[in-house]
């Protein structure tokens, strides 16, 4: 069995597999919860770490862009204001920013469009798997999918460009 070591996120975990215990098989016999709450909640965990692990690669790559002082930066938002403040970044670094956005909005615009709609909201809306779903009115199951099918996609392209993960 997994363990999670932040209490929120196995708040979270806990009501979550709740919710998916009642809403799916809340008809079964009363016998049968513990075992499918069990497998419920080791799923949970399992995706809880899985999404955990893609975007610790995200942040990991966009993090080379962060000044080493601010724990809340996001360059995709403060990309412009970054250029209108004329820090102490060179050209060079600047340059290398630029380009490093351009490819990875390029890698991402290649993408086919459900794995590009999925990523997206995954990762950069921040949706959970659950809403991205709803959003694009499919399967749980294919929202993973897509997700995992775009983020091997842009680690091989942008690796293949020379950018490290």
């Amino acid at each position: 069995m997994f363990a999670v070591h932040d209490e929120e996120a196995a708040l979270d975990i806990v009501q979550d597999s709740m919710l998916k215990l009642a809403e799916k098989y809340g008809d079964r016999p009363v016998e049968e919860f513990p075992m499918l709450f069990q497998r419920i909640t080791q799923n949970t965990i399992r995706d809880y770490y899985r999404r955990s692990k893609v975007r610790s690669m995200w942040t990991t790559l966009l993090s080379a862009f962060s000044p080493d002082d601010d724990d809340d930066y996001d360059p995709l938002e403060t990309l412009a204001a970054d250029e209108d403040a004329g820090g102490t970044r060179t050209p060079e670094s600047q340059l290398l920013q630029a380009q490093t956005l351009n490819a990875i909005d390029d890698e991402i615009k290649k993408l086919p469009a459900r794995q590009r709609e999925a990523f997206l909201m995954r990762y950069w809306e921040d949706m959970d798997v659950a809403e991205t779903a709803a959003a694009m009115g499919c399967s749980e199951g294919s929202v993973k999918t897509h997700c995992s099918r775009a983020t091997h996609a842009l680690a091989a392209a942008l690796s293949a460009k020379g950018i490290k993960l």
